[in-house]
């Protein structure tokens, strides 16, 4: 992932300073958006990597609230709050709920492109980890119904005798459907496939 395909994502109701923002981000190698809102910012992303520059305290949905939103949709942005003084205990709220760090207006320009580019670095993983999620979901799509109840109960600990009888199916059949599962998730040994379930359950 180059720097030129992340984005720095400026969520702020403060025209004047979303535009300094934007213009101190533009010595940058990473693309700028900025929005006025919360709802402006959810109905135009799509998903794409890199992080978001947060204000707490905005109209209609603040940025706490965006935050929850964010995690509810899935949202894997690292987030940067950035605050006003009396806002400190809102930023701090906001850390709780899983944003990287926060910075009181007005800030330092290096602290915070500093901050950027830690948070792309942390954006990197996470939007790596989610695509090695889709690919496992699609693996796990190809599953019929009954390799599904099989591999279920596979990384639960059950044997292939205990599979048969939960199932009434013959050991034999459980082992073919078990042979299915591990090939089709591209599964090595039982461990990888347990590993792979507990992601797949997130």
């Amino acid at each position: 992932m180059t720097s030129n395909s992340k984005t720095v994502f400026i969520v702020d109701d403060d025209a004047d300073f979303r535009e300094s923002v934007q213009w101190l981000l533009e010595s940058t190698q990473y693309a700028i958006e900025s929005y006025a809102s919360a709802q402006e910012f959810l109905d135009a992303y799509d998903q794409r990597a890199g992080c978001l520059l947060l204000d707490v305290r905005m109209p209609e949905i603040n940025g706490l609230a965006l935050q929850q939103i964010m995690q509810d949709q899935d949202i894997r942005l690292p987030v940067i709050i950035l605050t006003g003084h009396g806002d400190v205990p809102m930023a701090v709220s906001a850390m709780k709920n899983g944003a990287m760090d926060f910075l009181e207006k007005p800030f330092d320009d290096d602290v915070l492109l500093k901050l950027v580019d830690k948070a792309m670095q942390e954006a990197e993983q996470r939007f790596s980890q989610l695509g090695e999620e889709q690919v496992l979901r699609e693996y796990f799509d190809t599953l019929s119904r009954r390799e599904r109840e099989v591999m279920e109960l596979v990384v639960n600990g059950n044997s292939n005798r205990e599979i048969a009888e939960t199932l009434g199916i013959s050991p034999k059949t459980v082992e073919v459907h078990r042979s299915r599962v591990m090939s089709k998730m591209r599964a090595d040994n039982l461990a990888q496939l347990v590993q792979m379930n507990n992601r797949l359950q997130g």
